[in-house]
C-alpha cells in the first residue's frame, strides 16, 4: 500500500514505531503490535505497527521518526510502500558500542530492555540512553550503538529470551555499519542529529519556516505554474534558547540540501576586503551546489545598521551581503537563513522582500508548548512513576527551549550524586546494576528548579510567587476584585469575548503600609499561573537622559514576550507623581509617567499582561494615570476587621506551637486599628520573646526539652507591648492647602504670634 510519510509525536521518537490509522491497518492486514516493512527512495526498514491518531483516518499516512526515515531515505510528505513484515525471534544480537565507553557488569539485560520488541537487522546505527554520559566522555544524553550480527541473520526481533553480546568498536561506527550491513543495505549513512521530532512547541513556526524552504526546493514547479518566484530568505528572531538555530539544523537535516553556516563574527577579518571575499565564497559554493541553503547565525554581528557602526569594515560587509542576496546576478536556488535576538539591530536593507522575504518570530514557549519540551528532553530518561511534567510545565513560566533542556539535565545530575556514593571512580568501568537503580524523581526536579533562572526573564526582576490566597488573611472583597480583573479573563477568555468586553488593563491597590497590597499581588499572579514581574518604583530611575523611559519600554517588552504576565509596580506614586509639579531640569518623572501611559494604552496592544500597582499615597498620582483604560480598577486595601485579624493571626501561627491559653479571637478583639504586618510582627515577637525565656533558662542551668517550647497567652501580651499600631496610624493624605491655612490661624490665635 502507499502511504505518505508523517513525523512521529515527539514523545514517541525514538521507539522504532510506526503510527497507522486502524482502518488502513485493517487494509492492510495487520493488527497493534506486528510489524510492517516500509520502502523508501533508499532502503527499507521494518518497523513495529501501533494505532495513529484518529485525524490521520482515510488520509493515507504512515507517522514514522526521523531515525527510521533516514534509513528508509525518505522525508515528509514522501510516498513509500508499506507492506506487511514476517520477522522472527531473535536468538543472538551482537552490539558494538563506542570504545569510551566503560562498563562491567550484565551490560546485555539493560540493552535488551531498552530494545524489547523492537525489530533490528545488522548495520543499524541506534541511539539509546545509557546513565546520562556516565558511560560516555562525551556530553549529551543519547549513546550510538551499532548492530553488528543477529542470530537468525537478517531483521529480527529482540524478545526476552534474545541474547545480547556486547563487544567495544575499535573501528569508526559508519565503516562498522557499512560492514555489517553489507553492500545491499544502504550506505550506512549516520543517525540524524536533528530531526523535526527533535523541536519542541513550535508547530506553527517550524511549519512556516518548511513553507518558505522546504516547498520551493522540492516543487519548483508549484512557483512557475503561479508565475511568482520562489521566495528567497527567512529571518528567525526571537530571545536567546528559544530554538532559532535548532529549526535551522532540523530543516537543513531534513532537506536533501547543500547546508553552509556562516557564523557571524569569524568570517570578520583585520585585512581589508578579506571579510567581503569570505562572504563570496561561501554563496559561490552554495551556487555550484544547487539547491543549497545558506545558514547565517547571529546576523546582527555581521549586518549592523550602517548609520550606527564607527568601523569601515562592517559597511561594507553589509553592502556585500546586501548585493549578494539581492544583486544583478541571478542567485539560483540559495535560500539564506538567518537568526537574531536582536531584530531591531540588523540593518532596514536586508529586511525587506527579495531579501529576507519573512521574518519569523520564535517566542516564548506556552505551558503546552513547554510539556513538549520537557517531553523531548526527558524521553530518554529513566522516569519515577510520579514525574508529571505537565505539572512541571505549569511552573516554568518564562522557561524557553534551553531552560527546559537544562532543567532536565540538572534533575539528571541530581539522581546521579544519590548513586555516585556507590561508584568506584578508580574504576575504569561502571558497574552495570548501578546504571539500572538511576531514577529521576520528582524532588529531583524540584532541586534543579531552584538553581534555574528563566533566560527569557533575566533582564528583570522576576519570580514565579508561590503565594497563595490561603497566605492571604482577610481581604475579602479585594480578593474578588482582583480575581475578576485578572484571573477571570484568563481562565474564562471565551465568556469574555461572548459578551465582548475587553478585560481590565491596570489595578490600582491603595490604602496604608503593612496591609497586603504587594502580598495580594504576588497570590494573583500564582493563581493566575502567569509570570510574575516586580517593579520596584525608584529603581527605574537614571541620571542619563532617556535611560529612564527605555526601563519601561523593556520592562513592557519583557512582559508581551512572556505573556501571560503580571507587572507589579510597588510605591508607584514615586515614579508616577503629578505632572507639573516636578523640579530640576531633566523632567525625569514627567517623561517617565507619559512612557507608562503610552504603554499601558498606547497603539501597541496589551495582551495578556495586566499592570497591578500599590501604592499608600493616591493622592500623589497623575489623574491621566488613574483613568478608565489604565488603571482602571481602584481597589481599597483597608484595615483588617476583628474577623480578618483571627484569620491573619491564624496564617501566622500555623505553623507555631500555641499553649493551651492562647485565644487567637481574643488577640484579635484587643489588636483594633493593626495591620497584617502589624499582626505578622505581633506573632514574630511572642516567637521571639518564647525562644529568649527557654535560652536564658537553660543558661541559668534549667533542663529544657527545645519540644516543651510553646507559644503562650503571657508571650502575645509582652509581644503587643512592644508591637504597636503605628504604620496605620501614619496613613494620612496630606492635608490640604485650606486645612494648613486653618492650622496655621488656629494656632497664632492660641499663641498671639505670628506664624513662620
Amino acid at each position: 500500500m502507499q502511504l505518505r510519510v508523517k513525523p512521529r509525536k515527539r514523545k514517541d521518537a525514538g521507539t522504532g514505531l510506526a503510527a497507522i490509522d486502524r482502518e488502513t491497518m485493517d487494509d492492510l492486514g495487520v493488527s497493534s503490535g506486528e510489524f510492517v516493512a516500509v520502502d523508501g527512495p533508499d532502503g527499507r526498514v521494518v518497523a513495529r505497527v501501533w494505532p495513529g491518531p484518529a485525524e490521520d483516518t482515510g488520509r493515507g499516512i504512515v507517522r514514522i521518526d526521523g531515525q527510521l526515515r533516514k534509513a528508509a531515505g525518505a522525508r515528509i510528505d514522501d510516498p513509500v510502500s508499506v507492506e506487511p513484515a514476517d520477522v522472527e525471534g531473535a536468538d543472538r544480537v551482537t552490539i558494538a558500542l563506542p570504545e569510551n565507553v566503560r562498563v562491567r557488569g550484565d551490560l546485555g539485560s539493560y540493552l535488551r530492555d531498552k530494545l524489547s520488541e523492537r525489530a533490528v537487522s545488522p548495520g543499524d546505527r541506534l541511539s539509546l540512553s545509557l546513565g546520562f554520559g556516565l558511560l560516555s566522555t562525551q556530553a549529551g544524553r543519547q549513546l550510538p550503538i551499532t548492530v553488528v550480527d543477529t542470530e537468525p541473520s537478517g531483521t529480527v526481533v529482540v524478545g526476552a529470551d534474545t541474547e545480547i553480546d556486547v563487544e567495544v568498536a575499535d573501528r569508526d561506527p559508519d565503516e562498522l555499519a557499512v560492514e555489517a550491513a553489507g553492500p545491499l543495505e544502504g550506505d550506512g549513512a549516520e543517525t540524524p542529529t536533528v530531526t523535526y521530532e527533535d523541536v519542541g512547541g513550535l508547530d506553527q513556526e517550524l511549519e512556516q519556516v518548511r513553507e518558505m524552504i522546504e516547498l520551493p526546493m522540492r516543487h519548483p514547479e508549484l512557483f512557475r505554474t503561479l508565475g511568482i518566484e520562489p521566495p528567497k530568505g527567512v529571518l528567525l528572531h526571537g530571545p536567546p534558547g528559544t530554538g532559532k538555530t535548532l529549526i535551522a539544523r532540523a530543516v537543513a537535516n531534513e532537506i536533501d540540501a547543500h547546508f553552509r553556516t556562516i557564523s557571524g563574527p569569524e568570517i570578520m577579518s583585520k585585512y581589508y576586503g578579506e571579510s567581503e571575499e569570505q562572504l563570496r565564497e561561501v554563496f559561490e559554493e552554495a551556487a555550484e551546489n544547487e539547491p543549497a541553503i545558506v545558514f547565517i547565525d547571529e546576523l546582527d554581528s555581521i549586518a549592523p545598521k550602517r548609520e550606527e557602526v564607527t568601523g569601515d569594515t562592517e559597511r561594507r560587509v553589509v553592502a556585500q551581503l546586501l548585493s549578494l542576496m539581492d544583486g544583478l546576478e541571478d542567485r539560483g536556488e540559495i535560500t539564506v537563513i538567518g537568526t537574531t535576538n536582536r531584530v531591531d539591530a540588523i540593518d532596514p536593507a536586508l529586511r525587506r522582500p527579495g531579501r529576507f522575504d519573512r521574518e519569523i518570530e520564535i517566542g516564548v514557549p506556552d505551558r503546552d508548548g513547554r510539556e513538549e519540551i520537557l517531553g523531548i528532553h526527558s524521553r530518554g530518561m529513566p522516569l519515577a512513576d510520579e514525574v508529571d511534567l505537565e505539572r512541571l510545565a505549569e511552573n516554568t513560566h518564562g522557561f524557553v527551549g534551553a531552560d527546559l533542556e537544562n532543567l532536565a539535565k540538572e534533575a539528571a545530575m541530581t539522581a546521579m550524586r544519590r548513586v555516585r556514593p556507590d561508584l568506584d571512580l578508580d574504576q575504569d568501568e561502571i558497574d552495570a546494576e548501578t546504571l539500572e537503580e538511576i531514577e529521576v524523581t520528582v524532588d529531583d526536579f524540584k532541586s534543579a528548579l531552584r538553581g534555574i533562572e528563566p533566560s527569557a526573564m533575566r533582564e528583570v526582576f522576576v519570580e514565579v510567587p508561590d503565594v497563595t490566597w490561603d497566605d492571604v488573611g482577610g481581604l475579602a472583597e479585594a480578593k474578588e476584585r482582583l480575581r475578576e480583573s485578572i484571573q477571570w479573563p484568563m481562565e474564562h477568555a471565551d465568556a469574555y469575548e461572548r459578551v465582548d468586553l475587553e478585560p481590565a488593563k491596570g489595578v490600582l491597590l491603595y490604602g496604608p503600609p503593612g496591609t497586603g497590597k504587594t502580598l495580594l499581588a504576588k497570590a494573583v499572579a500564582n493563581e493566575a499561573e502567569s509570570n510574575f514581574i516586580s517593579v520596584k518604583g525608584p529603581e527605574l530611575f537614571d541620571k542619563y537622559v532617556g535611560e529612564s523611559e527605555k526601563g519601561v519600554r523593556e520592562v513592557f517588552s519583557t512582559a508581551r514576550e512572556n505573556a501571560p504576565t503580571v507587572i507589579f509596580f510597588d510605591e508607584i506614586d514615586a515614579i508616577a507623581s503629578e505632572r507639573g509639579s516636578g523640579v530640576g531640569d531633566s523632567d525625569v518623572a514627567e517623561r517617565v509617567v507619559s512612557q507608562l501611559l503610552t504603554e499601558l494604552d498606547g497603539l501597541e496592544e496589551l495582551e495578556d499582561v495586566v499592570v497591578v500597582a500599590a501604592t499608600n499615597r493616591p493622592d500623589l498620582i497623575d489623574d491621566a494615570l488613574l483613568r478608565p483604560g489604565r488603571l482602571d480598577r481602584h481597589v481599597e486595601v483597608a484595615e483588617p476587621d476583628e474577623e480578618a485579624r483571627r484569620e491573619i493571626l491564624e496564617i501566622h501561627t500555623r505553623d507555631r506551637p500555641l499553649a493551651d491559653d492562647v485565644d487567637l479571637a481574643d488577640l484579635a478583639a484587643e489588636t483594633a486599628g493593626y495591620t497584617g504586618a502589624d499582626l505578622e510582627a505581633v506573632c514574630r515577637e511572642a516567637a521571639t520573646i518564647a525562644v529568649r525565656d527557654h535560652v536564658r533558662a537553660e543558661a541559668e542551668g534549667e533542663d529544657r526539652d527545645v519540644d516543651e517550647i510553646e507559644l503562650t497567652g503571657d508571650h502575645f501580651e509582652r509581644a503587643l507591648e512592644d508591637v504597636s499600631p503605628e504604620s496605620a496610624a501614619e496613613f494620612e493624605t496630606g492635608p490640604s492647602a485650606g486645612e494648613f491655612d486653618e492650622f496655621l490661624e488656629g494656632a497664632e490665635a492660641e499663641t498671639g504670634t505670628e506664624a513662620e
